[in-house]
């Protein structure tokens, strides 16, 4: 009897969905057209999670799954790997990986724990030669600079201090605003990046994920300004500059009443 009887349920569910009498739709799929879906599942679990919702966890987690074992089972097909296969790889390099559990090794701390993580994951990627390889070019930019930073930083490429940061950030600022005194759009791009580059590199040294902080920043806004739509008497297109800086603050005091009585109740 399994431990975990629904897990070889949805494997089972997947082959016959995949099977000659099962869904067209889901015969048709393939690696390539399930892309989308697994970048939209997770991050529709990241919301869950900043909503701190365990009913909807539970269910995008589901969905994040069914992505893996229909990967999984098209792989199989294929002849190439199955689910088991799946398992037993991460399985094993989490065993791998973790020498201070599940071997001798003695470690300190966390710090320790990802020095030593950092050290096994070069002995399995011997053909990587520069610092910089392994960063996923597919994942979003954001997430890419803060792969990249932390990568350039792990070879000793690092600022001083936070203040030389800072002025590193600021002088990015000054040149994009030279770039746009130019209006030269082409220019204007490279800096502008170069400012966003700072700006992760900003967060990463006082330790903040910046995907998760721009994802919480845009929750934010769309909540206020969703309140301000509930909030205006008028067309929103015909409010003034004032009227918007008005509107904004009593959605941005009324939400945060809102979230001091949610607080109190639980």
């Amino acid at each position: 009897m399994s431990k975990y009887p629904n897990i070889d349920r949805l494997v089972d569910i997947i082959a016959q969905l995949r099977a000659k009498n099962g869904c067209p739709w889901d015969r048709e799929q393939t690696h390539d057209t399930l892309k989308r879906n697994i970048l939209e599942e997770t991050y529709e679990l990241i919301d869950a999670i900043n909503d701190n919702n365990k009913n909807a966890m539970k269910e995008e987690l589901g969905d994040v799954l069914l992505q893996v074992v229909f990967h999984a089972q098209i792989a199989h097909e294929n002849g190439e790997f199955d689910i088991d296969d799946v398992a037993k790889t991460i399985s094993d390099k989490l065993i791998r990986r973790h020498p201070h559990v599940f071997g001798s090794t003695k470690v300190s701390g966390t710090d320790e724990v990802l020095k030593n993580w950092d050290e096994i994951k070069k002995t399995e990627y011997k053909n990587r030669t520069s610092a910089l390889d392994g960063v996923v070019q597919s994942q979003p930019a954001l997430m890419s600079a803060q792969q990249i930073s932390k990568k350039a930083v792990k070879v000793g490429f690092e600022w001083s201090d936070y203040a030389t940061l800072k002025e590193c950030l600021n002088s990015e600022i000054e040149e994009f605003e030279e770039a746009r005194e130019e209006q030269n759009k082409e220019h204007m791009e490279e800096e502008f990046g170069d400012v966003l580059f700072a700006l992760v590199n900003v967060a990463r040294w006082n330790k903040i994920d910046a995907e998760q902080a721009l994802i919480k920043a845009n929750s934010k806004f769309k909540k206020r300004f969703q309140k301000m739509e509930e909030l205006a008497l008028k067309n929103m297109k015909d409010h003034t500059l004032d009227e918007f800086d008005d509107l904004w603050k009593k959605a941005k005091k009324e939400l945060s009443n809102t979230n001091k009585t949610t607080e109190k109740h639980n």
